[in-house]
């Protein structure tokens, strides 16, 4: 069972050990904290460069920033959804059924279709659009405009020219003709040649507008046709766009647009569109098309929708839209009539990107206002949905486009980045803080600790499993790990540069220090506590110093391995030995102990756990000696100026003195005589009652001649001055004792390694603080 403190001075031991390993492990936290306080730094600078970055390509307004915004452009109009488009705009449409009239309808001896010949083939003759424009004028349309371009004569020869040109003569000042810029490869280079209708149409009544329409960097067409800009060689030809020239045509005055971008009411077929066909059909002109009434006022554009003649463009209405030429131009000169162009909300690009600079600035001073990552994550994503509803709210309302993608993705990338950084920072720090219960796990809080988080335990044990096949000094391979201590991790590895590959023990010393100096100091004390247990491992009951050496700033022991189990399982709560057993086992250990003190070593952690009952020849070997944790010490009693000197021991074994960092000769002797009464009454030492004096009470509980009991007594008295001051003193009394009947403890083995069942297990190696 293990073993707990009981005594006033242990439990406020216990207390001040938590505040002493918070000094142990105060370089690891305040570097922790340092990179916590990097890691939030890089937070705010990565968020500060976004918004800068965000500014800088808002104002350059650079071909991906326009592909975004457009993109921007193509998500509101599918969110917004068609709407009524203007009754004063009608299309007639040169359809597919208008192409595809009936064969029949054209035979020799019939005369019924009749009426149908001008339609025989497209291109049809120029005779039909001139009836058509004959009937529309006469119907009372207010202009019509043809989105044809007749720059070439007519396959119909010189009278079918004529027929149209006769027409345009006689309305020509409510008509309008289409003219083109086309690309052509001269030896100058590609420049734009603009093809207008033949002479003899361009009379001085006619409007003539050109039927271009600028792509934009995504492909598609956005703005309004006035913004298409021909090459230089064709500025001097520049004409007004097809829209203008229709309402020019149409004497409708509107306001100068205050955008450049085309209002799409909608896809394909928002308009009013009559197929051409249905002018020419006597039943359908003189039924729903009312005898012509139904363009009574309108503006009636004649062009192409049929997916044969191919005239579609992709539009920003949506992302796979394309549309029919002539509906681009019916948008378009809605758009100018209705005086709801969509115009850049903010034209000088410095104050663009000073707007988008603080925008971004504003909404990450919000998201700081939350403390964890995940909420700031959220935030900037609402924030960032925010801004796309003001967009949104801005383009449907006032018709105006802020700069909206650009911003979006920086403000959600801000909520990014501090969750990021706080995840680096969380995991540094967990890193850190179980390398540190790594380094601490055989403490009584770490266990606490670790004892109530799962993942800690499994963290531990993966690293263990990873420290297997580990070499240190290029020669000792780690086959297991067997302990942490507080200052110290042991391993069994094996002697690879030995012909039977030989185990030894390894123990890895973690300076309490990673600072130069500290570590400075931890090379020439570890180097002189090596040459002290080179020293002592010439007994034959202590393992023997195999080597010592440094790698990346840690130190390592290398002793021999001593093949045997402990003596904790051999001594066995509520299980008692003989007195001559437990006088066999004193002497033992005290010999062992004459000869460690006689070189100036005080062990400070003597307990049944470090006593290794030796199978080759049933010897008492005292391990675990407080090298590493003696360096350890001393580095922090010299780098450090504490409140607690560090006391090394473990509860129950280690007396008063020694718990508050004092430790004496007789310490050792203290817990020699703490095992003593363990093997004699069959209990652990923190489990005995204490008198008013503070001294242990255990005779009531152990069959021992008073004599023998006395010298225990002494062993453990509380006040060290009136201890035994040597082992030699403690042998030579119990020389002096009678001699049992009883046959010896250590002289032979008298029982079955299967009897030797842990029952009872010592606290391990801990820390302990004291003031004095």
């Amino acid at each position: 069972m293990a073993e707990e403190p009981t005594s006033s001075v242990t439990k406020k031991s216990l207390s001040a050990a938590k505040d002493q390993l918070s000094k142990f492990t105060k370089e690891n936290f305040t570097a922790s904290l340092h990179q916590s306080k990097v890691m939030v730094r890089l937070g705010h600078l990565l968020t500060g460069s976004s918004a800068i970055l965000a500014a800088l390509l808002s104002a350059s307004d650079g071909s991906r920033v326009q592909l975004l915004e457009n993109q921007a452009l193509t998500a509101f109009f599918q969110i917004r959804g068609s709407k009524v488009a203007p009754e004063e705009i009608v299309i007639l449409a040169i359809d597919d059924q208008s192409i595809s009239i009936p064969q029949q309808y054209y035979k020799t001896d019939s005369q019924q279709y009749s009426y149908l010949q001008p339609l025989k083939s497209y291109p049809y003759q120029r005779a039909a659009y001139a009836q058509v424009i004959t009937k529309l004028m006469d119907a009372g349309a207010r202009s019509v405009a043809l989105d044809i371009v007749f720059d070439t004569p007519s396959s119909y020869g010189e009278a079918d020219d004529r027929r149209l040109q006769e027409v345009l003569q006689k309305y020509g000042n409510k008509v309008t003709l289409a003219a083109v810029y086309e690309n052509s490869n001269t030896r100058h280079g590609t420049v734009d040649q603009l093809k207008e209708p033949q002479q003899r149409f361009r009379n001085a009544s006619v409007s003539i507008g050109a039927v271009n329409f600028a792509l934009e960097v995504d492909g598609k067409i956005h703005r309004l046709g006035s913004e298409y800009s021909p090459s230089l060689a064709q500025k001097n030809t520049l004409i007004p766009s097809f829209g203008e020239a229709v309402l020019a045509a149409a004497q409708i005055k509107y306001p100068q647009p205050k955008g450049d971008r085309i209002y799409f009411w909608g896809t394909g077929a928002t308009f009013p569109t009559i197929p051409l066909l249905d002018v020419f059909e006597p039943a359908n002109w003189n039924n729903y098309l009312q005898q012509g009434k139904f363009f009574q006022n309108k503006i009636v554009l004649i062009g192409a929708t049929s997916t044969l003649i191919n005239d579609f463009h992709p539009v920003a209405i949506s992302p796979n839209e394309r549309m029919a030429g002539v509906e681009i131009h019916a948008n378009a000169i809605a758009t100018l009539m209705a005086n709801k162009s969509i115009a850049t909300a903010i034209k000088n690009p410095v104050l663009r990107g000073l707007f988008v600079l603080i925008l971004i600035g504003g909404t990450a001073v919000i998201i700081t206002r939350k403390k964890q990552g995940i909420q700031r994550l959220l935030l900037s994503i609402a924030l960032a949905s925010v801004w796309g509803v003001i967009s949104y709210s801005s383009f449907i309302y006032a018709y105006l486009m802020f700069p909206t993608t650009v911003p979006m993705i920086a403000i959600a990338l801000t909520g990014l980045y501090y969750l990021g950084t706080e995840v680096a920072k969380e995991k540094i720090n967990k890193q850190k803080l179980l390398l540190i219960f790594q380094k601490h796990k055989s403490s009584a809080v770490v266990q606490e600790i670790i004892s109530q988080h799962d993942e800690l335990q499994d963290f531990i044990q993966q690293r263990d499993l990873e420290l297997n096949g580990k070499i240190l000094g290029g020669r000792y391979k780690i086959i297991k790990v067997l302990g942490a201590g507080g200052f110290s991790e042991t391993y069994i590895a094996e002697d690879i540069q030995r012909p039977d590959q030989p185990q030894c023990v390894v123990k890895q010393l973690k300076p309490a220090t990673v600072k130069p100096e500290g570590l400075a100091l931890a090379r020439r004390l570890f180097s002189a506590e090596a040459k002290t247990l080179e020293k002592l491992g010439t007994h034959s009951q202590i393992p023997q110093l195999l080597a010592y050496f440094e790698e990346d700033e840690e130190f390592y022991l290398v002793q021999e391995y001593i093949l045997g189990h402990p003596l904790s399982k051999e001594l066995i709560s509520g299980k008692s030995l003989s007195e001559s057993s437990a006088i066999s086992l004193l002497k033992e250990l005290l010999i062992i102990l004459r000869f460690v003190h006689e070189n100036g070593v005080i062990h400070r952690d003597i307990k049944p756990a470090n006593i290794i009952r030796r199978h080759s020849d049933w010897k008492l070997v005292l391990i675990d000696f407080g090298a590493v944790k003696e360096v350890s010490t001393q580095i922090m009693d010299n780098l450090e100026s504490t409140a607690f000197t560090i006391g090394i021991g473990t509860k129950g074994y280690a007396p008063n003195e020694q718990c508050f960092g004092r430790p004496r000769y007789n310490s050792d002797i203290y817990a020699v005589g703490m095992i003593g009464i363990k093997a004699v009454t069959g209990i652990s030492p923190h489990e005995l009652k204490r008198d008013r004096d503070g001294e242990v009470k255990w005779m009531d509980e152990a069959i021992v001649s008073d004599e023998l009991a006395a010298i225990i007594n002494k062993m453990v008295l509380e006040d060290y001055k009136q201890r035994y001051n040597s082992a030699l003193d403690v042998l030579e009394a119990l020389d002096n004792l009678p001699t049992p009947q009883d046959a010896s403890f250590s002289s032979e083995k008298n029982y079955s390694l299967n009897d030797l069942s842990v029952v009872d297990a010592d606290s391990p190696t801990s820390p302990w603080p004291g003031d004095l």
